[in-house]
């Protein structure tokens, strides 16, 4: 169901190179300066790669035919001491990780969405891509454990996890943290309430495990043709909650607020950087002529927003810095009769209920030495 490389040639090999990893010397994983050294021989395999980047802290291992590998750490691309990989390097080490239908997929439309697992490594998130040079990849690095809201510094968001209804949405820029959020905000609820839990995403990320709640995970194009399809389909497979991977398109959005209007909890993605925008966002996706019945759906059913970036902390790694919007009944006035720019004052004098500004939750991060005064300075209006 999850992709994971049991039923894949990769398998074998993954478990060998564990435990070469295991006792080989692979150095100290640096930070500074921006190459890194590693005693990495060619041919390498994808595992070793993997395995090094684990070690060393990197969110990202990007493959790119034409240049040596590289990692991101810390948010900060950094350049594996390597020999620059051909083409064909790289294609190979793309396709050990794929089975034969994604292989076929990326030959046929030269870009796929995956996810794999490594047994007592880690899980990856992959887009493989072609590029002016050849073939490209990105392994995102999930955690084989789902961090509690405590470990992410969010026990606050754990009453907007046990919700009964409504929308909540985790936004903000690529590789800030999103689907992490929401794993632990779903997992909390897996923890402390009964139901039944469903997700679509694309592709799987986490894996949950069945505690209270029953959880049920699909991955578009594996388990379903879209999230449009799995969504009409949910509405039929007794939910408490769905969580929605990544709300792209109009269909999907107006299936998400149904399902929220119609008594489930669903949870979603937004690539965007504060709660005022968020609702722009969704009702600019909507023609003219939807768009009032659009913004009073969203009045009627969201529940929340949080909107997060990762700063860096103090000593190194990063956090998340979060603003909280809680839907009370002045910001559903405030989404039904268009006034979004109000929002974000309704937010800065909305702590009583719980919200905060991007800003006040860094002011407390530095405050509480959790990050560095410098990072303070970022534009968070």
């Amino acid at each position: 169901m999850d992709g994971a490389p049991s039923d894949r040639s990769l398998c074998i090999q993954c478990a060998k190179s564990i435990i070469i990893f295991g006792e080989a010397n692979f150095g100290t994983p640096i930070v500074e300066p921006p190459i890194i050294g590693t005693p990495i021989k060619h041919p390498m395999n994808i595992v070793e790669l993997l395995a090094f980047g684990v070690k060393s802290g990197c969110s990202d291992l990007h493959l790119s035919a034409g240049l040596p590998p590289m990692i991101r750490v810390d948010g900060d691309m950094r350049r594996i001491d390597m020999p620059a990989l051909t083409n064909q390097d790289v294609h190979a080490l793309i396709l050990a990780t794929m089975d034969p239908g994604q292989r076929k997929d990326y030959e046929e439309f030269l870009e796929i969405d995956f996810s794999f697992q490594i047994p007592d490594l880690a899980r990856f998130r992959v887009n493989a891509f072609t590029q002016h040079r050849g073939s490209g990849a990105v392994f995102r690095v999930i955690p084989r454990e789902i961090p509690s809201l405590i470990d992410l510094g969010a026990a606050n968001l754990g009453e907007i996890a046990n919700l009964p209804r409504g929308m909540v949405l985790v936004t903000g820029p690529t590789g800030s943290g999103k689907s992490t959020t929401l794993a632990a905000m779903v997992d909390h609820r897996n923890k402390t309430q009964y139901g039944h839990i469903l997700t679509v995403e694309d592709p799987i990320e986490f894996i949950h495990e069945s505690k209270k709640c029953l959880v049920n995970q699909r991955e578009v194009h594996r388990h379903t043709r879209g999230f449009d399809h799995a969504l009409r389909s949910a509405l039929r497979e007794d939910p408490d909650v769905i969580l929605i991977g990544e709300m792209r398109d109009p269909d999907t959005i107006r299936l998400a607020l149904t399902a929220a209007e119609t008594g489930h909890l669903v949870f979603g993605t937004l690539h965007t950087s504060s709660a005022a925008k968020t609702m722009n966002r969704i009702v600019d996706v909507f023609p003219a002529a939807e768009k009032e019945m659009i913004r009073a759906m969203l009045s009627e059913s969201l529940q929340a927003v949080i909107a997060q970036i990762l700063v860096g902390k103090t000593g190194g790694g990063r956090v998340a810095a979060r603003e909280i919007m809680i839907a009370t009944p002045a910001i559903r006035n405030l989404i039904r009769e268009n006034k979004i720019a109000q929002i974000y004052s309704a937010i800065q004098t909305g702590r009583q209920f719980g919200m905060q500004t991007l800003s006040q939750n860094i002011d407390e991060l530095v405050a509480a030495e959790t990050i560095p005064r410098h990072e303070a300075r970022l534009d968070t209006t």
